[in-house]
């Protein structure tokens, strides 16, 4: 039977049966409390061993609390693994990553929503295409283009353009923007037309100002995706003193130890958390508007 509009499966009835009731909500609390587990567990971990010492985590990885806690073990991470060099590393990489991102996603998405070149369906639909492509995929035709651009008969490998460049084509953020454009009322770039407005005037005066939430859930994508990218980099990037955290971090586990290897993990671990906290208002503004609730 579907439930009436506005009401759940349980009626105002059922809610008010005792039994009925009390199950359902202790199996919301259970449910809650299983999936607050499954997110901050993994980090709660993470925190512990950061400050084990290395024969507690040997001895007793899943203990709840180190038997003698060792606090100095993050300024260890920071000065014996180079953390602050391969941090700077990943946020070169990771604001190239972001600008490049917003710059072809917010132009494109304009571009296909707004101006409407009559070969824009063609272009919508080889971007549909490509979200069924597996990113392994096109590896190998990437690394080869990196070696040698066409046309320029440059390699670009082990520099951040490696990385950078192949951001663009991120056909997600394109159909989000435009996805985001479409909602805006046509009446405003009517009448900016009338006034004697181009289409770039229109793109900076009008369509940016009111992108906010949009390019706040693009730049969150695009951060989160260059800061957590491992296998590009890894072969893009062979340089030891250019690769970003990710790819660092494995590569010294081989010597470094377990503690020490941890903290770095954690500390790696904090700016996405930050900036995601800084931006979810903004993230939450942009799903909405995107339909991706829906």
């Amino acid at each position: 039977m579907t439930p009436a509009p506005g009401r759940g499966l349980l009626s105002e009835a059922d809610w008010r049966k005792p039994l009925t009731g009390t199950g359902w909500r202790a199996a919301h609390v259970l449910l809650f409390a299983i999936l607050l587990l499954a997110g901050l567990g993994p980090l709660l971990w993470t925190l512990k061993a950061a400050v084990s010492s290395t024969a507690d985590l040997l001895a007793d990885p899943l203990a709840l609390w180190p038997a003698s806690p060792r606090w100095g073990n993050l300024a260890d991470a920071w000065t014996s693994l180079e953390i602050r060099h391969y941090l700077l590393n990943t946020v070169v990489l990771v604001a190239g990553s972001w600008l490049v991102q917003a710059v072809v996603a917010t132009t494109a998405g304009y571009a296909l929503s707004v101006v409407r070149p009559w070969y824009g369906r063609y272009v919508y639909g080889a971007f549909l295409i490509t979200l069924f492509v597996p990113g392994t995929v096109t590896l190998v035709a990437l690394y080869l283009t990196v070696l040698d651009l066409p046309g320029l008969n440059v390699s670009i490998a082990n520099t951040p353009l490696a990385v950078w460049l192949p951001a663009g084509a991120h056909a997600f953020n394109i159909l989000l923007a435009k996805q985001f454009f479409d909602a805006i009322p046509r009446e405003l770039f009517e009448a900016a037309r009338v006034d004697g407005a181009g289409s770039w005037t229109v793109f900076r005066r009008i369509v940016l100002p009111m992108s906010t939430p949009i390019l706040a859930v693009i730049s969150l994508f695009a951060v989160m995706n260059a800061w957590k990218d491992f296998l590009w980099p890894l072969i893009a990037i062979t340089d030891p003193q250019a690769q970003p955290i990710a790819v660092a971090l494995p590569r010294l586990a081989q010597a470094a130890e377990p503690a020490l290897l941890v903290a770095g993990l954690l500390i790696a671990t904090v700016p996405p958390l930050l900036i995601f906290l800084i931006f979810q208002r903004y993230v939450v503004r942009g799903i909405a508007f995107t339909g991706l609730k829906g």
